[in-house]
């Protein structure tokens, strides 16, 4: 988050024409460095609470997921890879939200 964050601060500065390190500036920057961050880890989060949350087969008593990326490539084959991407306004949300407090927090020191 922090190498992007940099990197679209002046990318807001050339194309918007904001003043770098604006709490306006560093708010878009930290947002868009969130929805970055947000797309590229959204599947293994879905994994991971796929893991935590299955059950044993009924018949087999083996659980369905054993690892994530066996999980990541299980539900891709089965529900198709944006299955991988429900719930993600809130998981944005979440990230972002938390990008960008904290920093334009530090910003602000």
């Amino acid at each position: 988050q922090v190498a992007t964050l940099d990197q679209f601060k002046e990318l807001y500065v050339r194309k918007f024409g904001q003043r770098k390190n604006s709490i306006p500036n560093v708010f878009c920057a930290a947002m868009t460095s969130g929805l970055l961050y947000s797309i590229a880890t959204m599947p293994l989060e879905a994994a991971k609470n796929r893991m935590a949350s299955q059950k044993p087969d009924p018949e087999t008593g083996k659980l369905p997921y054993k690892g994530t990326l066996q999980t990541i490539r299980s539900v891709s084959a089965k529900e198709g890879f944006l299955a991988l991407y429900n719930g993600f306004l809130p998981y944005y949300a979440r990230c972002g939200g938390h990008t960008v407090s904290m920093f334009v927090l530090v910003q602000m020191l």
